[in-house]
């Protein structure tokens, strides 16, 4: 039975932990090293474009809630958008390397850790001390906003790119625009949706 309501069942928190669990399903496939190079190349173009979308939408829109409504939340934001800056800095590192390298393995695990260190983090503490702290009201609204930017936002590294509002949220869509006509002229599958309509060679 349809819902017409179904879209409001999931707010912003909703949709960050379904993230979370699509990067852990991206990780032990490449962890297993399954497949071609090129396709292992690809997975980590598709891991690093889905890591990048989902920093930029919880800087712009959940981590100033977390300022806002926890008593410690600069604090915690402070910190999580340290650890997206050192696994943007790895992501940069990994977009140059080629799978046949030793480094991409090294980096590689250095990525999955950080994400699966903050990923904890987020989902033990902060997520729900925000869902006590804040109308389930304003969580759903923001949802709208994070799939906006996931949507138009940047999907490669930019460790030098502004991390806090405003300047984030001006300077995402631009930058975004530039990615994807850079990833459609390389060909460069940013979401799983495309990587698994590719041709496996």
């Amino acid at each position: 039975m349809s819902n017409p309501q179904s879209t409001d069942d999931h707010d912003a928190i909703d949709i960050l932990v379904a993230d979370h669990r699509e990067f852990e399903t991206l990780f032990v496939e490449l962890e297993t090293r399954q497949g071609t190079l090129e396709h292992r190349r690809q997975l980590v173009d598709v891991v690093i474009a889905e890591l990048v979308r989902h920093s930029v939408a919880e800087e712009a829109y959940v981590y100033p809630i977390a300022r806002k409504a926890l008593p410690d939340g600069d604090e915690i934001a402070d910190r999580e958008i340290a650890e997206h800056a050192d696994a943007e800095r790895t992501m940069k590192e990994l977009e140059s390397v080629e799978p046949s390298d030793p480094r991409f393995d090294e980096l590689l695990a250095h990525l999955t850790t950080t994400i699966r260190h903050h990923v904890r983090e987020e989902e033990n503490e902060l997520f729900p001390r925000l869902r006590a702290a804040t109308a389930r009201e304003e969580l759903i609204e923001v949802a709208d906003k994070v799939t906006a930017v996931k949507k138009f936002g940047p999907t490669r590294p930019h460790p030098g790119a502004p991390d806090h509002p405003p300047a984030n949220r001006l300077l995402a869509p631009g930058t975004g625009l530039v990615d994807r006509l850079r990833d459609a002229l390389s060909g460069r599958p940013t979401s799983v949706d495309e990587l698994r309509e590719e041709p496996q060679r």
